[in-house]
């Protein structure tokens, strides 16, 4: 029975993608109909984020709860727990090393949780033009 529930778990996690996921997709064509164009999972540097703004040198990250370690303390993690709290706590840290590099080489970088995207996409879009008229208004 429980080689049935690891087989199954592995196929589910095994299906999980790492970009163009629900909330990607979703940030992506707001900020498309708001007549922002971008580039999705571009290079910069050592990184990939999910949205590239290349005019404007600004990078947006869209970090899924779990994965990023949001609320890492709240959800217990019930099988193989050493193994997925190493790896959420190294995400975590190259989520860090991502956004020092970005920022130590004159990007801008905005990060959003899945949940303030799903229930907050305005105010999303809203950030990102923010930064876009910083931008404008700056010689970066």
């Amino acid at each position: 029975m429980k080689l049935e529930t690891s087989t199954k778990r592995s196929k589910i996690m095994k299906s999980i993608k790492s970009s163009n996921t629900s909330i990607e997709l979703c940030l992506r064509k707001a900020l498309w109909h708001n007549g922002i164009r971008y580039r999705k999972n571009l290079k910069v540097l050592d990184c990939h984020p999910d949205i590239v703004i290349t005019k404007y040198r600004i990078a947006i990250f869209c970090d899924g709860v779990f994965w990023h370690g949001k609320e890492m303390q709240k959800r217990s993690v019930k099988h193989n727990a050493s193994y997925w709290n190493m790896k959420i706590r190294r995400n975590v840290e190259r989520d860090l090393e991502n956004t020092i590099e970005l920022r130590d080489n004159g990007w801008i970088v905005l990060r959003f949780w899945e949940d303030d995207i799903r229930h907050d996409l305005e105010k999303c879009v809203n950030e990102v033009f923010k930064y876009i008229l910083i931008r404008k208004n700056s010689r970066y």
